[in-house]
């Protein structure tokens, strides 16, 4: 029995290889297929099923090219209906790879059709659940993204989830591993352990969701308590997931295409197309092509593209460091982002040597910062990190202004105002700072490595604030506060 984590740090993404005699089956594949079908060469392997746990929303999952490319079966859980051939398993049911045995435990509560995969080995022992969203290490799924109006509530899929952790998990052994679909850093839940696997025993003992004097009133209270509106993607991609999408191929084929500056820049005009500019922060500030919107490839990319471009069909043109082209293409497309229309072959090198017209940003280090606010020279400080974060440590003259939030926010600025602005190291910052650019907001000045430099600077000392207890009603009225 061989059984491979395949994580991918910048979705939080944990997608599964289980291989024996010859057989295999793959759960919850990302976008791009050839790395799958790379290792089923190598390991001279035939793949058997494609698992899904449910219809994801934070990426758009590779089931579908994959089943063409092998002639793999998908198998969702009950309930799930899709505009393509599956095998909707039933509650109970047990499928074979090799040796081993797959049994299908109808897990409601994160969505309708969620599905946790029950591994046993070839002596026929309970070894692996691979849970999806049903359960995460520290959490559980968010239970929100599911409702449908007049329908459910999040409250009565909370109830679903108690249950089904309640009847189909906790029954289990201590020693069965969990496999989840994602760790830190997903927006599918909100206390995500950094640990992307461990054992069920452990769970019982410290997610707190699984306390065993738990009732079903106190599930549902705390499971919903202080839930921030899903990113906007997150509907699209489970869309695409039920319904159908592009080829991969497809989508690379018409997105790794480079273009001179004046290619480039005739499509951008013409196709009405977002310059995405994903060099780092500091290449960034130093140099742009105006308008472009920066969110690097360093950072949490994907997640924050799905955040911030509200429209999944937008027309992109990528400007990338050499060699990251396909990368830049496969990573937003495993968020749904099909319609890139090529690249700026040479960078930013090559707009430059045109003649093409370039913009900057203004940063500044965190010590010229304290140094201006101690003289009152700042106006206005926008911290753009998350209201938790912002609760937790912050400035006492700095303005909560979340980047998740910025488009429905945005209205609250003044464009002759000038803004300082920090995150916790710099890269949402940045982001912000390029999109209010982009909006016409000319007096913006970036404030390099964020927070995690300003509280090393004395005027964090006389200007730190810094609660004592965070209280769940205490964050409920920052979110709504910043919403």
């Amino acid at each position: 029995m061989k059984v491979e984590q395949i994580y991918t740090g910048c979705l939080a993404q944990g997608a599964y290889y289980i291989e024996s005699k010859g057989e295999a089956v793959i759960i919850d594949p990302l976008r791009e297929t050839q790395p799958y079908l790379d290792k089923l060469e190598r390991e001279g392997a035939r793949l058997k099923y494609i698992f899904e746990t449910h219809f994801h929303a934070d990426f758009v999952s590779g089931h579908l090219d994959l089943a063409k490319q092998t002639g793999a079966t998908i198998v969702y859980g009950p309930l799930a209906t899709t505009d393509y051939a599956i095998h909707s398993a039933k509650d109970g049911e047990e499928l074979n790879v090799g040796d081993l045995t797959f049994k299908v435990l109808h897990t409601p509560g994160h969505t309708l059709e969620s599905t946790t995969y029950l591994l046993r080995d070839g002596n026929g022992k309970d070894h692996a659940i691979f849970t999806g969203d049903t359960l995460f290490l520290g959490d559980v799924g968010r239970p929100d993204l599911a409702q449908k109006s007049g329908e459910m509530t999040m409250e009565d899929l909370a109830g679903m989830s108690f249950d089904s952790l309640r009847h189909k998990i906790m029954p289990l052994a201590d020693d069965v591993i969990v496999y989840p679909a994602h760790g830190a850093g997903s927006a599918c839940g909100k206390n995500l352990s950094k640990d992307t696997w461990g054992y069920l025993g452990d769970q019982k003992l410290f997610n707190y969701a699984l306390r065993a004097d738990m009732t079903r009133e106190e599930f549902i209270q705390e499971v919903t308590a202080g839930l921030t509106p899903p990113p906007q993607y997150f509907a699209k991609n489970a869309m695409m997931n039920k319904k159908g999408y592009h080829s991969f191929e497809e989508v690379l084929a018409k997105g790794a295409v480079p273009l001179n500056p004046t290619q480039f820049e005739e499509i951008a005009n013409q196709e009405e197309a977002l310059i995405l500019d994903v060099r780092t922060q500091q290449e960034f500030a130093k140099g742009f092509i105006p308008n472009s919107i920066f969110i690097g490839l360093n950072g949490g990319f994907a997640p924050w593209v799905g955040a911030l471009i509200a429209d999944i069909q937008q027309p992109i043109l990528l400007l990338t460091p050499k060699g990251k082209e396909e990368e830049a293409v496969t990573r937003l497309a495993r968020v749904g982002y099909d319609n890139t229309l090529g690249y700026l072959e040479g960078g930013i090198e090559a707009w430059k040597n045109a003649q093409k017209e370039i913009d900057q940003i203004s940063s500044i280090s965190a010590e010229t910062y304290a140094q201006k606010l101690q003289a009152n020279k700042v106006e206005t400080t926008l911290d753009v990190r998350k209201p938790t974060e912002f609760l937790a440590q912050h400035l006492d003259a700095a303005t909560n202004f979340p980047l998740d939030y910025i488009n429905q926010n945005m209205n609250k600025l003044n464009r002759q105002n000038t803004y300082h602005i920090h995150c916790a190291g710099g890269y949402r910052s940045m982001i912000a700072a390029s999109i209010l650019k982009a909006r016409g907001f000319e007096h913006i000045i970036d404030i390099s490595g964020g927070w995690g430099a300003i509280e090393q600077t004395t005027v964090a000392k006389t200007n730190y604030v810094c609660p004592t207890t965070l209280s769940q009603d205490i964050i409920d009225e920052a979110v709504a506060a910043v919403l």
